[in-house]
């Protein structure tokens, strides 16, 4: 607890400050609610905040995540008087170039920022995913007198979060999972960029979270021991995931401008500093805390002796259950088991040997199948489309029947199953997969940038992968998605053709611990390829030579996916005629550029000017692979309403149509 010598109100006094000096020093940032929130963050990280500021990765910490991250002096100031290695000459530089203070919380930057926020409402969606990743690991490994997995997911937001749509579809599944260590505090200020929210925000947000089943609590921000006795009754709820809402004044103690939206998004102004000072009874200079006020903020020695603490728990966890132990700590390293790979490696020559003529989808099924009894870390799911995206597989057990289950029935909910899978992610112990429709990536998309963003170890698996998706026409076909995922950093993405491509591309997605993966399945049933066991290794690569001719090729037929199969008939027409065509295939561009100069030269020699592209997606992504002297075999339009097969020979994917193009180039 706080040195109580201090007032409280002084203690919170030190984030006001330390808040408007920053954004006023930067000209650039939101100080209204840090200064708004200022004593419930005091309360919070006094008196019931788990963690240990020597040692921010400690795994059984308390996660606090600040959903409302254009307020991120509050983090900062937070992390800095708590003790975490965030040196005031950062506060200092806030907004400024290779700082530990960017403009928005952003993971990996700041020891102590769980996830990067800053799109409102995908801190609360990935706080949703480190609550379902605390109840469920907690149910796999606690046991009687042993409960070695026991923390908190507490969530600061404002109302820009509870107006996003996220919100809406996250907290519905908080409330019906469940989820009673998940505590939000509602910064209810009732101000936004464009001034006082009540004409566009008006709704009963408590009624609205009661009827998500959530225990809700109303208390004024700004009252101490009324904070303190709210989380305490959020704490002895068990059962539903609580919301406080905090009646607060935004930019409390800047008397010319406190509870407008002058204080929103934008810095106080040297004379308003000044009269806050006055106000606020804070004579310091700026960036200057008192050794006092650091002393009873600093929480280094009480974290040191509760991470402590939970290691002698672990100690005798170990006595009792040696091989539970043994488990839980490679689950939090996030290591895999040593012989994975060469087990996921004899299992896609297992695959090549089978010659499965089955849609990638299936593939992608039968790969759970194989992976999910050696990997109890898989955990996921799908929005609403488990029998069409095949995501659910013999061990699948839904964490809504048994907490400590591995299976997530998301609804129809795109945009909030990926942020919470991310969340997952974050939380550790888990590798977590979600799925729905190529095309509703489009609804999840900020989520997949943010995972992108954090580099967080994301499986996306998209099925019904482009007009062969076939009757429910243009509205469900995709067609720019597949650029869009490739061209987003930290991004990897596989198409794979055939069931063999298809293991290896989940091996790859299992083993990428540096960003999230997309995996592109189709609905349609695709020919197995011919290939010798060097090919099969070669497929890790993301580009290798499918099909050669003798010789020096004349041109390359470069395809994915189910387009991998019209392109080899096209190749051996060509070859032939006599022509000298080489067939690539290239199920992952990214990780194809990824590989020495040496292999990319023996797959795609730069001499090799005549290429064409087969691609039943949007045709200028390609054009960076087959320069200026090729072609590409693609979309240009949106696709129609006819069973897959009759589209995919009306938009000319065909045979004919690719070694027409190849012949062209030649001529």
């Amino acid at each position: 607890m706080a040195e109580q010598a201090l007032p409280r109100r002084q203690l919170a006094n030190a984030i006001r400050a330390l808040s408007m000096d920053a954004v006023q020093q930067a000209k650039s940032g939101h100080p209204g609610a840090p200064m708004g929130m200022a004593d419930i963050a005091e309360v919070l990280w006094n008196d019931f905040l788990k963690h240990n500021p020597g040692h921010p990765e400690w795994f059984d910490r308390d996660r606090f995540v600040l959903s409302n991250g254009h307020g991120s002096m509050l983090i900062y100031s937070l992390l800095h008087l708590s003790g975490y290695r965030l040196p005031m000459d950062e506060l200092r530089r806030f907004r400024q170039l290779h700082s530990m203070t960017p403009g928005h919380p952003e993971y990996g930057y700041t020891p102590g920022v769980e996830t990067t926020t800053g799109p409102l409402g995908q801190g609360l969606a990935n706080a949703v995913g480190m609550a379902i990743a605390e109840k469920t690991l907690a149910a796999q490994f606690n046991r009687p007198d042993h409960d070695v997995v026991d923390h908190y997911t507490y969530v600061f937001a404002g109302d820009g979060c509870l107006m996003e749509g996220v919100s809406h579809e996250v907290c519905s599944l908080a409330g019906t999972l469940g989820l009673g260590k998940l505590i939000v505090f509602y910064d209810a200020n009732g101000i936004s960029i464009d001034g006082e929210v009540e004409p566009w925000f008006s709704e009963d947000t408590m009624g609205r979270f009661a009827s998500y089943g959530w225990h809700t609590q109303e208390i004024d921000g700004h009252d101490t021991g009324a904070i303190g006795e709210a989380i305490r009754a959020a704490r002895a709820e068990t059962a539903r995931p609580s919301m406080i809402r905090c009646r607060t004044i935004i930019g409390f103690g800047a008397p010319g401008k406190q509870g407008t939206a002058a204080t929103h998004g934008s810095p106080l102004g040297e004379d308003e500093v000044r009269a806050a000072r006055e106000e606020l009874g804070w004579p310091h200079a700026p960036f200057i805390v008192p050794e006092e006020i650091l002393k009873a903020w600093n929480a280094t020695e009480k974290g040191f002796m509760a991470e402590t603490a939970w290691k002698e728990k672990l100690v005798v966890y170990e006595e009792e259950h040696p091989e539970l132990a043994l488990e839980l700590v490679r689950r939090m390293k996030g290591e895999l088991h040593g012989d994975f790979a060469e087990r996921a490696r004899d299992f896609a020559r297992q695959r090549q040997q089978e010659g499965a003529n089955i849609a990638s989808r299936k593939a992608s099924q039968d790969c759970l199948e194989e992976y999910g009894p050696q990997l109890p870390e898989l955990i996921g799911g799908s929005a609403d489309l488990t029998g069409s995206n095949l995501t659910l597989w013999s061990g699948s057990r839904s964490i809504a029947d048994a907490a400590d289950g591995n299976y997530i029935y998301f609804g129809v909910r795109e945009f909030g199953m990926t942020a919470i899978s991310s969340g997952i992610a974050l939380h550790g112990g888990f590798i977590p997969y979600c799925a729905t429709f190529l095309m509703f990536m489009e609804y999840a998309r900020n989520a997949v940038r943010m995972a992108a963003l954090m580099k967080q170890r994301n499986i996306l698996v998209y099925t019904h992968d482009s007009i062969g998706q076939g009757e429910d026409g243009p509205t469900h076909q995709p067609i720019e998605q597949l650029t869009n995922l490739r061209t987003t950093p930290n991004l990897s993405v596989w198409r794979p053709c055939d069931s063999v491509e298809a293991a290896v591309a989940w091996q790859a997605a299992i083993e990428r611990r540096d960003g999230p993966t997309a995996l592109v399945f189709s609905r349609q049933a695709i020919p197995h390829q011919d290939r010798e066991d060097e090919q099969v290794d070669a497929i890790a690569r993301g580009g290798y030579v499918l099909a050669d001719c003798e010789g020096e090729p004349e041109i390359a037929v470069i395809a994915t996916g189910s387009e991998v199969a019209v392109s080899a008939d096209a190749v051996r027409a060509l070859q032939q005629e006599g022509i000298a065509a080489r067939l690539v295939s290239m199920p992952s561009v990214d990780a194809f550029e990824r590989q020495d100069e040496a292999w990319r030269e023996s797959v795609l020699p730069s001499g090799l000017r005549k290429r064409v592209a087969v691609e039943a997606g949007a045709v200028d992504y390609w054009r960076k692979i087959v320069g200026l002297d090729g072609c590409v075999v693609g979309m240009t339009t949106f696709g129609e309403s006819a069973p897959g097969g009759v589209l995919m020979e009306h938009f000319g994917f065909t045979a004919e149509r690719v070694a027409a193009a190849a012949r062209s180039l030649l001529d």
